[in-house]
């Protein structure tokens, strides 16, 4: 699986493999030494699974998380993203979706199959909510508000803009002061904290699209 990948990526001229990993305290390990840009984590692995592997990376590293797993384990999807995972992706995703998700995650952006979301949003609707998250919304102004709940509805920070008739550049302001504000990683965690704060209820978003 490794040798596949590491072909897969080889093509991309602006993506150079820097180690494999054949578990989780290797990947650790190899992290904290090459200190890489991307990393695509497996779920289960021997010893040190991907979701151990992925919490003990924490927020000590500026290398990002790409967690590949297979339809049959997106129970742990959830799991994965509060240990600090920036993106998610199918094993059977095609090739050049495999190449796109590592350049979307290196540049900061997050992503998830629409599969993986849909287990994710089914895992919040069964969380409680958590009152001293509640109380960091009041953090944000009214406009960072607005934002953080076109945010979680999927929107690119382009369409954003439009929703909100300003400048692009004034949106990624908003969205770096909220991820500031509320000490988060970026926009996959913005999403985590608006469903467990309360903030945005299980199915609204998906039920404004």
């Amino acid at each position: 699986m490794r040798a596949g990948f590491r072909k897969l990526l080889e093509v991309d001229p602006e993506i150079e493999v820097v180690a494999e990993a054949a578990d989780g305290l290797e990947a650790v390990e190899a992290v904290q030494r090459l200190n890489p840009d991307v990393v695509l984590m497996d779920i289960r692995m021997p010893g040190v699974d991907g979701l151990e592997a992925t919490r003990r990376l924490g927020s000590d590293t500026s290398t990002r998380v790409l967690m590949l797993t297979t339809f049959g384990l997106t129970e742990y999807v959830y799991e994965a993203l509060q240990a600090g995972a920036s993106g998610f992706l199918l094993k059977d995703s095609p090739a050049e979706e495999l190449l796109a998700a590592v350049h979307v995650v290196a540049r900061g952006d997050a992503l998830l199959d629409p599969s993986v979301t849909r287990a994710v949003i089914a895992e919040f609707s069964r969380r409680p909510r958590r009152a001293d998250l509640a109380r960091k919304l009041d953090g944000l102004t009214g406009r960072e508000l607005e934002v953080l709940r076109l945010l979680v509805r999927g929107l690119s920070n382009a369409e954003i803009a439009r929703e909100l008739v300003v400048g692009d550049g004034t949106v990624k302001t908003h969205v770096a002061r909220i991820l500031q504000k509320l000490d988060l990683r970026d926009r996959v965690q913005a999403v985590i904290f608006a469903y467990e704060s309360g903030l945005v209820e299980a199915g609204a978003a998906q039920s404004e699209r």
